[in-house]
């Protein structure tokens, strides 16, 4: 990777880590190119990594190897559309974080003979604790793959799907996954103010408990079921507390609510093929 030029069109939050993690990873600053609509953020990216950053996306896509689209979804088509002349002529990789635009719509927009890797990380890979999806089209090589791959891994965790339609699933579980956890800690944190805790207490205890749970959970080689099983003494605490949960109903409410999720990521993507 290090010999790749990168440009990235979109330097957001989810732009900005990426160039992050790659840099971090031992790529050169001088091998990434960055665009925005933004002033701001155009200065923001440039001072931050020391990056070249341009106004002019036909400019920044010519003699690189890598297109990073990380604009927003409701920009990716009026994003493509002008420069589409010039992918095709060049036939960079692509790379698209947007959420919800299947790859026959980067194909139409963009051109259908160009390599194409649609991918799904979440909020955490602004800490380089990201977990990504990612799916290909047909003309993509096997090194192209790595390659994505590899820029993904940048930021976090990432894996292929062998079904596209897999990516409302996981826009469903890890994409926006972090805000359930989010929840389950704002909540559990309120329950121990309400207990008698004092404040700051309540928030350190909460936040290093759903650290050391998802840690134990990533280095052991059980299942979530079997460790909930070995912390759970018959007759506890941890027991009794279950039980409130299991009998509320938790396991359907977290079904409902991926379901819902799933769902409204497939309604976003027609939605924006048919924009």
């Amino acid at each position: 990777m290090k010999n790749s030029r990168i440009t990235f069109i979109g330097c957001g939050n989810m732009g900005r880590s990426l160039i992050g993690g790659l840099i971090a990873n031992g790529l050169p600053e001088n091998s990434i190119t960055g665009t925005d609509i933004n002033a701001e953020q155009r200065q923001t990216t440039a001072s931050q990594y020391n990056i070249e950053m341009l106004e002019d996306n036909q400019q920044a896509i010519k003699d690189v190897d890598v297109v990073v689209l990380a604009v927003k979804p409701q920009s990716m088509e009026d994003t493509l559309k002008p420069i589409k002349e010039t992918l095709s002529q060049k036939k960079p990789l692509l790379i698209s974080v947007a959420a919800g635009i299947k790859l026959s719509d980067l194909g139409r927009w963009a051109g259908e003979d160009l390599a194409i890797v649609r991918v799904m990380p979440n909020t955490p890979a602004l800490i380089q604790a990201g977990a990504t999806a990612l799916y290909a089209n047909k003309n993509t090589s096997s090194a192209q793959c790595d390659l994505a791959e590899t820029i993904m891994r940048s930021v976090g965790l990432a894996l292929w799907l062998d079904d596209e339609t897999l990516m409302d699933t996981v826009t469903a579980l890890s994409g926006s996954g972090p805000a359930y956890y989010f929840l389950i800690m704002e909540v559990m944190e309120k329950a121990a103010l309400q207990l008698g805790l004092p404040q700051e207490q309540a928030r350190i205890l909460t936040l290093q408990t759903a650290f050391g749970a998802a840690k134990m959970a990533l280095e052991s080689s059980h299942d979530a079921e079997s460790l909930r099983k070995q912390v759970t003494s018959p007759g506890g605490t941890t027991e009794q507390a279950l039980k409130v949960l299991i009998d509320g109903g938790i396991e359907d409410l977290f079904r409902d609510a991926l379901k819902a999720a799933q769902k409204r990521s497939a309604e976003l993507a027609e939605e924006f093929g048919n924009s």
